[in-house]
């Protein structure tokens, strides 16, 4: 028991050094460009949020360790934090859009990095692959917000697409089932962040940005649909309906289909 309280301790310890760069993210770029009182307000509510979400995942995980990994996702995190405060701020004012561009890159080009240093070590877990999805979801989903200021509301459709999903898993238990593995589904969802930052960078006249977003929504569209057939047709048998209905018993409404914004699994 002491020495479980012992690892507890330290995966604590790592969720508050994440909350404290996080917060020295924010310090940074409030003093960069004199951030306003949204970009704040929200880069602090991201702070806490993931904070407590994560230490309570990681309490109840029994990890020994908090993992390399799981140390760059926490990275990427922070990093999400840091777009997530400066979209906010973008409804006040006009932070630069160079900031938020560099930010979002890094971001995506390290969803890469954890995966492989997960296998590498041989640190792969199913927190780790959830606090990834987790992280690439809610990036997915505040970029939809920037772009939707440019293009209109319909692009949050993007963004809200696997919350959508997650929220009719609940009613409609043959979601769950599993996915068969597929290079078209990882492929359509490391295209959304591209096009989002595309997009949102405005580096190309309207008409080639809409293009873009468009191209992006109706892929996912696709991919999704797709997806939710082949899951239909398997729920129509004997075995597809089993392992729905005990997939609710054990808390894993919306994991499989998630799989659409995982842009590097573990």
């Amino acid at each position: 028991m002491a020495l479980n309280n012992t690892y507890d301790a330290r995966l604590q310890q790592e969720t508050a050094v994440g909350a404290g760069v996080q917060l020295l993210l924010l310090a940074l770029l409030g003093s960069a460009i004199g951030m306003g009182p949204a970009g704040w307000l929200t880069g602090l509510v991201f702070a806490f949020a993931t904070w407590a979400v994560l230490s309570r995942a990681l309490h109840r995980s029994r990890l020994s360790s908090f993992g390399p990994a799981n140390r760059v996702t926490l990275g990427r995190a922070t990093l999400v934090g840091g777009v997530t405060a400066l979209v906010a701020d973008s409804f006040e004012s006009a932070p630069p859009v160079t900031l938020l561009v560099g930010l979002t890159a890094v971001a995506l080009l390290l969803d890469g990095v954890d995966g492989k240093v997960a296998r590498r070590t041989g640190t792969s877990t199913a927190l780790g692959a959830r606090f990834d999805m987790e992280v690439d979801a809610f990036l997915i989903l505040v970029l939809s917000v920037y772009v939707a200021t440019q293009q209109g509301p319909w692009v949050l459709l993007i963004g809200g697409m696997r919350y959508a999903f997650v929220a009719a898993a609940r009613v409609a238990p043959w979601l769950n089932a599993p996915l068969p593995p597929s290079f078209a589904r990882k492929t359509v969802a490391a295209l959304q962040g591209i096009c989002l930052l595309l997009a949102g960078a405005e580096l190309l006249p309207h008409p080639a940005n809409l293009a873009i977003v468009v191209l992006s929504l109706g892929s996912l569209v696709w991919s999704f649909g797709r997806d939710v057939l082949w899951l239909w047709r398997g729920s129509r048998t004997d075995d597809g309906r089993a392992f729905a209905e005990g997939a609710v018993g054990e808390g894993a409404v919306g994991e499989p289909l998630v799989r659409e914004l995982e842009l590097a699994t573990r």
